[in-house]
């Protein structure tokens, strides 16, 4: 038995037309079960239920026993001092408020049908042997039904993401171009170097990427020196030399910050290698005019490939390394690269930018990200597995989402699909 059961329960309107009375035999009536709150605080705002013919306008918690009330210690926390009505599974001691008045309690346990603890039971009892614990009726569910889920879980998912964009901007006094660029370097390093490129960024100042844009030289050495690939004590390499004196000036310039660390180059494929990603956003920056600007204003897929039509620098052409020469290739940025710039970060920054900026851009984003190839990964695969097909990328993230921050944490009665599963197969 877990809280979210009741939550399921009480904001189902399950209970509607029950005799319902409290523990102390006060008739309950439910009126309004009030508003589910995700955050800190109670559990169910706004709500109206009528205690032994009084009518009450407050708030409801749950939770499995009465005695967590004060686990929780709630009876010190003035954020309960509204609760109007305790739901619980278990009454196991009576509770009161900061002030010493009684709170009303409904205790479940000899109220709920068999048949949900039945569904529910059954719902959640193959954890471990399945992908998802409802992957057996997956398929069944209405087409109509998970598209409309998969649309509000993308949304929820690019809100997730803005929470990384809202602290950068704190960070950087609404230097939206300056969490552009942390946000793409961060991207530009992958898995491996991402959260060391993204940490190094939080510190260099925007201004030094405005001061050395012009000059691809000076703007491909700071990038190169500030994270980490200026340290190699015994390169001969003359445009590495070049590179590293070129740093050495522009860090008392600039008064830079010594990099401590360097980043990684084992199990990325050559075309990942920091060298070549920190050049390939260099010549980005250097070759554009009013790129924030640019990339805000473009509504379409084509404008945003065009804008990341570049390539590295002449020298990476037949290297992958400083000193090592290596088959001549034209080190340009993937399609596939760039879909994955446009999924991670510059949908995410135009969502934020909009509501910053007081336009809802949210349909157009989703008809963006619709039109972009879906992600191939183990969770895709595994929804492909139990008989649902991926088209898009906003359904690859969308399933992503609902993998990682519903199914793999049992919240189903938190979802449109479990909670739909359960109506569906109980009858009260």
């Amino acid at each position: 038995m877990k809280e979210d059961l009741l939550h399921f329960i009480w904001r189902c309107d399950k209970l509607q037309g029950q005799p319902l009375t409290t523990t102390t035999s006060e008739s309950i009536v439910i009126k309004n079960p009030g508003t589910l709150n995700k955050y800190a605080g109670p559990d169910f705002f706004n709500a109206s239920v009528e205690v032994g013919g009084q009518l009450w306008a407050g708030n409801v918690e749950m939770h499995l026993k009465s005695s967590d009330w004060y686990a929780h210690h709630h009876e010190t926390d003035s954020n309960y001092d509204n609760v109007i009505l305790h739901v619980v599974w278990e009454d196991d001691v009576s509770v009161f408020r900061k002030d010493g008045s009684k709170i009303p309690t409904l205790a479940l346990k000899s109220v709920i049908p068999l048949d949900l603890l039945d569904a529910y039971r059954q719902l959640l009892e193959n954890t471990k042997s399945n992908f998802i614990n409802c992957e057996k009726d997956f398929k069944t569910f209405d087409s109509f039904l998970v598209e409309n889920w998969l649309h509000r879980l993308y949304v929820e998912r690019l809100e997730q993401k803005s929470n990384l964009i809202y602290e950068l901007l704190d960070e950087s006094n609404n230097d939206w171009e300056g969490v552009l660029f942390t946000l793409l370097i961060k991207s530009f390093g992958s898995k491996i170097n991402g959260t060391f490129f993204l940490d190094r960024a939080k510190q260099l100042n925007f201004s030094i990427i405005r001061k050395t844009a012009n000059n691809p030289d000076q703007l491909e050495s700071v990038l190169f020196g500030f994270f980490g690939l200026l340290g190699q004590e015994e390169c001969s390499d003359v445009y590495y030399l070049r590179l590293k004196k070129e740093y050495q000036y522009l860090t008392k310039k600039f008064e830079l910050s010594p990099c401590i660390g360097k980043p990684g180059f084992f199990g990325l494929r050559p075309a990942n290698f920091p060298t070549i990603r920190l050049s390939q956003l260099s010549n980005l920056y250097a070759k554009q005019q009013d790129f924030f600007s640019r990339l805000m204003e473009s509504k379409t897929l084509e404008n945003l490939y065009s804008i990341f039509e570049i390539r590295a620098s002449s020298y990476w052409e037949d290297h992958f390394t400083f000193g090592k020469v290596s088959r001549k290739s034209t080190k340009k940025l993937s399609k596939s690269f760039i879909d994955l710039l446009i999924i991670n970060t510059i949908i995410p920054i135009k969502f934020c930018y909009s509501k910053y900026t007081g336009t809802d851009e949210t349909d157009q984003l989703i008809s963006l990200v619709s039109q972009i190839k879906k992600e191939e990964n183990t969770i895709i695969s595994g929804f492909r597995t139990i008989g649902s097909k991926t088209k898009n990328a906003l359904e690859s993230q969308a399933k992503l989402e609902l993998y990682n921050n519903y199914c793999s944490k049992n919240k189903c009665l938190q979802c449109t699909l479990g909670t739909h599963l359960l109506n569906r197969n109980t009858y009260f």
